[in-house]
């Protein structure tokens, strides 16, 4: 039998980019499937690489900027550029990726960069900025990036305030008349491409899902979600609006409730977004199997990541998808969800910090690619 398989992976953070990963999963798949007709289209979903997979998608080119990292320090990041359309992430200036273990500290870290970035755009003329918001090392709820764009925050004594995680309880007042008039006044979109359905406060929101990878201790989550608490009210005195309430507000720290609240920025949930940008639809169709995944599979994916994205495209044209994560964390959600199978690359008792050198993970997603295919063709697999 003649199989088309079609594979359509996330980065595996820390290892290897989501074209790599789709890759190495194709070699495997090709090793055990001799007559097999394997088309890899790399996916994300808001996180890193977001902006790079759209603007190539879309026949762009890209833009290089100095900025600010998540510590302010010096950076040069990139964006791409489509027609007047900016497309960037979050992570190319406040990267979790770009902080040692040791930097990672949201009570510190902020968003400067991103606005900074953004404030460049609007210098080049775009009518609109499409911003993958996910892959942050922040939970400052955007003031930082609403200062690189020139917001002016100032505690209840009159003074100005940084943006980072720890003053958001300390803001008193919010002056946007620094800002351009252009996104003031809504004359340049602002479409936010997120990772996550993530409120943003609460059990399930933000600070407390979130922050403890960032580097928050226990008490450190505990004065976030307070100080986010803070500002969402200082918000809605001002301007009247409940940015708390809002759908994947949550992503990268509030980035996404306070650009929607502040802004008028569109929320969009990022792996359609980039679904439709490569045109996985058209390009899946025919598939006897479709293959996803990212570097962890657990819980989290079911919160609007790129698995569950592939899945329901799947589930679309009749086609079983598997999911393949370096690490699986096994739930019954997460058993429930619809994948035909959920396959662990890495190898039983391999640390960590083996498993991530990029040769290993290459090498470990050919194994888990060969163990898909045989059980395609085992019948375990049901082509439909």
């Amino acid at each position: 039998m003649n199989y088309k398989v079609t594979i359509a992976t996330d980065s595996f953070k820390g290892s290897l980019s989501a074209r790599e990963a789709s890759e190495a999963l194709a070699e495997g798949v090709r090793s055990v499937v001799g007559e097999c007709r394997v088309e890899v289209v790399p996916v994300a979903d808001g996180g890193e690489g977001t902006a790079e997979l759209i603007t190539v998608a879309r026949g762009g080119g890209f833009v290089r900027v100095s900025t600010h990292d998540a510590l302010r320090r010096p950076l040069v990041a990139r964006y791409g550029w489509c027609e007047g359309v900016a497309v960037m992430d979050v992570a190319s200036a406040a990267g979790l990726t770009l902080l040692s273990p040791d930097e990672r500290n949201p009570l510190r870290t902020t968003s400067l960069g991103v606005g900074e970035m953004m404030a460049d755009a609007v210098r080049r003329g775009a009518r609109e900025i499409l911003l993958g918001v996910g892959g942050s090392a922040t939970n400052d709820c955007a003031m930082g990036l609403l200062e690189g764009l020139g917001c002016r925050f100032t505690d209840s004594s009159g003074e100005v305030l940084e943006g980072c995680g720890e003053m958001l309880e300390r803001v008193a007042s919010i002056d946007l008349s620094g800002v351009s008039e252009e996104l003031r006044e809504r004359k340049i979109k602002v479409t936010l491409v997120t990772d996550v359905t993530t409120p943003l406060l609460g059990p399930e929101g933000a600070t407390r899902t979130f922050a403890p990878q960032k580097g928050a201790s226990k008490i450190d989550v505990e004065r976030l979600e307070r100080g986010v608490e803070h500002f969402a009210e200082v918000v809605r005195e001002a301007l009247g609006v409940d940015m708390s309430q809002t759908v994947g507000g949550g992503a990268a720290g509030g980035i996404a409730a306070a650009l929607w609240a502040l802004l008028g920025a569109e929320i969009r949930h990022g792996v359609d977004v980039v679904l439709e940008a490569v045109e996985l639809k058209r390009r899946a169709a025919g598939s006897d199997l479709l293959i996803t995944g990212e570097g962890r599979v657990d819980n989290q994916t079911l919160m609007g990541k790129v698995p569950m994205g592939v899945l329901a495209l799947g589930r679309g044209l009749g086609v079983p998808t598997v999911a393949v994560g370096g690490k699986v964390l096994r739930s019954d959600k997460l058993d429930g969800a619809g994948f035909a199978l959920i396959v662990e690359a890495t190898p039983e008792g391999m640390p960590l910090g083996e498993a991530l050198r990029p040769e290993v993970a290459r090498e470990n997603l050919r194994a888990a690619g060969a163990r898909v295919a045989e059980m395609l063709l085992s019948g375990v697999c049901k082509a439909q």
